[in-house]
């Protein structure tokens, strides 16, 4: 069975794994979201739509979201993901809604036009993780496998294929290295 999520599950999936990659990890101490303008490029570059004018207070909600989001992609458990999830989305109000806005398609908005960026972003993409848990895919919730990286990502791929955040960069190295490794070992 071939699972496909919509349009707008696959948007909050993606504001998640951009979110959760802005904290600093253990091979980068590198934080990309400690100031205002990072927020607002964040919130324009994954299009969150109806976010007003934005100010420190929601830069320290969003911040404070992070650490309880990332450990839902390295969880073995569906059960300890579902109570992590269940968690995030209680800190949230929700009023589901249908809209059709900025030509996409119909689809529910979990939560308020005018609710606070942290709000949207909890109750939003905290659905959108139930329903991939609900829909028995959590194994495409996961980290990047490249060593030097430990990057969220989400698998959309048919046959839940994907390894690294990048294939650009993450595969591209480890490719190219790999390579190398094969040539000096053949004495090339």
């Amino acid at each position: 069975m071939i699972v496909t999520f919509s349009h707008d599950t696959e948007q909050a999936l993606g504001t998640l794994v951009r979110l959760v990659n802005t904290m600093p990890g253990p091979n980068s101490q590198v934080d990309t979201l400690e100031t205002l303008e990072e927020l607002e490029k964040f919130v324009q570059e994954r299009e969150v739509s109806a976010v007003d004018s934005l100010s420190e207070k929601d830069l320290a909600e969003v911040r404070e979201l992070r650490p309880l989001f990332s450990p839902v992609f390295t969880t073995d458990s569906d059960a300890a993901a579902a109570a992590m999830i269940n968690a995030i989305i209680a800190r949230g109000t929700s009023t589901p809604r249908l809209t059709n806005h900025d030509g996409h398609p119909w689809h529910i908005h979990y939560s308020r036009d005018g609710s606070s960026l942290a709000c949207r972003i909890t109750v939003e993409c905290g659905i959108a993780l139930a329903q991939v848990i609900s829909a028995g895919e959590r194994e495409r919730l996961r980290r990047c496998e490249a060593p030097d990286c430990d990057d969220a990502l989400i698998d959309l791929s048919r046959n839940r294929s994907k390894r690294y955040c990048d294939a650009r960069t993450c595969g591209n190295r480890l490719h190219v290295a790999a390579y190398r490794e094969r040539r000096k070992a053949s004495g090339e």
